[in-house]
C-alpha cells in the first residue's frame, strides 16, 4: 500500500476548477491536499525505478516546493529503506507533509501532470482519481485571459482558443482512457455540477475515496490566502455558476476555432458544440502531440544530466 494511504489525485485541464475541489478537500480533517508539487516527474525520472536514501534526500533539498511546505526532510529521511521503489518515497514525502497537520491521508492537485498520467498510475498502484471536468471554452476563457507570467510558458503554452483545444481535449480524453484502465479507481465529476451543488458533489467524492463527508469543507471563503495569487480571487466567494460562459463571451469566430478541434468530445460529454472536430483540427492536435512528446524527452535528459543539479542547488 502507498504510504499515507490510498492516495486521492485530482485531475482535471488548467483553469478546470481543480484548485477550487482541492481547497475543499484539504478542508477535510482526515486528508491533506497541497497546492500544486510540480516535483512528482522530476524525482521519477531522476531516480528512475528504485532510490538511494541520501541521494533522493539531497534532491528533496534543491526543490522549491518542499521548502514552501516546510517539509522535515529528517523525518522523510527516517521512513526511507535503501532500495524502495521510488512511487513509496515520493509518496513518503507526501505522508509526512500530511502527518505535520495532523492528517493521515494525502492527495495531490497539479494540472500539468495531466501529461503524465501513465506515470502516476503506474507509481502509485492503488491510488484514486477524481477527474474534474469544465466546458473547455470556459476554462479556455480563463486561461487566455490570466496575465502573462503567472505560469510556466513552454513550447506547448497555448494561445489561442483552438490551441486551448488541442490541449483540452488531448488531456480530457487520456484521463478518460485512464478511467477506463484503473474501473472503480477513477470518478468523474463536472465542475459545473460542483458550484450548482457543492454538497452533493462533495459526497460522492467521499464516498469514492472513503472518507466520511463534512459539511466545513465548502466553508472556505475567507480562509484561503490568496495575497500572492491574483488568478485565484474567487476563492475569496463561495461557488459561483456562471463565472465564465463562452456562449456570451467567446466569438463566434473563437467558439468554431475551438470546435474544429475538439467538438467531437465536447459532444461525447454533453456539452453543445457546433460542429465535429475537422481533418484540420486533428492535424493541429496532432502537432500539439509532437510538441508534447519533444518537450517530454528534452525534460526527462535535462533531468538525467548532471545540469538538473547545477540548476537547482541546495536550499537548506
Amino acid at each position: 500500500m502507498t504510504p499515507g494511504g490510498p492516495p486521492l489525485l485530482i485531475l482535471g485541464v488548467r483553469r478546470s476548477g481543480t484548485t477550487l475541489l482541492r481547497v475543499m478537500l484539504d478542508r477535510h480533517s482526515r486528508l491533506a491536499v497541497p497546492d500544486e508539487s510540480y516535483f512528482v516527474p522530476q524525482l521519477a525520472d531522476r531516480h528512475l525505478r528504485r532510490v538511494d536514501p541520501e541521494e533522493f534526500v539531497d534532491d528533496l533539498r534543491r526543490l522549491n516546493t518542499l521548502a514552501e511546505w516546510g517539509v522535515p526532510l529528517d523525518e522523510v529521511r527516517a521512513r526511507l529503506a535503501p532500495g524502495m521503489p521510488i512511487g513509496e518515497a515520493i509518496a513518503t514525502v507526501y505522508a509526512v507533509y500530511a502527518a505535520e497537520r495532523g492528517k493521515e491521508r494525502w492527495g495531490d492537485k497539479t494540472p500539468m501532470y495531466m501529461q503524465n498520467l501513465r506515470l502516476l498510475e503506474r507509481l502509485f498502484p492503488d491510488a484514486r482519481f477524481v477527474h474534474l471536468i469544465r466546458d473547455g471554452r470556459d476554462a479556455a476563457l480563463s486561461f487566455l485571459e490570466m496575465p502573462r507570467g503567472l505560469v510556466t510558458e513552454t513550447w506547448m503554452h497555448p494561445r489561442t482558443p483552438a490551441d486551448f483545444a488541442s490541449q483540452w481535449r488531448t488531456e480530457v480524453a487520456a484521463a478518460r482512457r485512464l478511467g477506463k484502465r484503473v474501473g472503480a479507481r477513477y470518478l468523474e465529476v463536472r465542475y459545473e455540477d460542483l458550484v450548482a451543488d457543492v454538497a452533493a458533489v462533495l459526497g460522492r467524492i467521499c464516498e469514492f475515496a472513503g472518507l466520511d463527508y463534512e459539511p466545513g469543507m465548502a466553508d472556505y471563503a475567507g480562509n484561503v490566502d490568496v495575497s500572492a495569487k491574483p488568478h485565484q480571487q474567487r476563492l475569496t466567494q463561495p461557488p459561483t455558476t456562471g463565472a465564465r460562459d463562452s456562449r456570451t463571451q467567446m466569438t463566434p469566430d473563437d467558439a468554431e476555432a475551438f470546435a474544429e478541434v475538439a467538438g467531437d468530445l465536447l459532444r461525447d460529454l454533453g456539452y453543445e458544440a457546433p460542429r465535429d472536430a475537422s481533418a484540420a483540427g486533428r492535424v493541429r492536435r496532432a502537432g500539439y502531440g509532437s510538441r508534447a512528446l519533444a518537450w517530454r524527452g528534452a525534460s526527462f535528459a535535462l533531468r538525467r544530466s548532471p545540469l538538473w543539479r547545477r540548476r537547482h542547488p541546495p536550499l537548506r
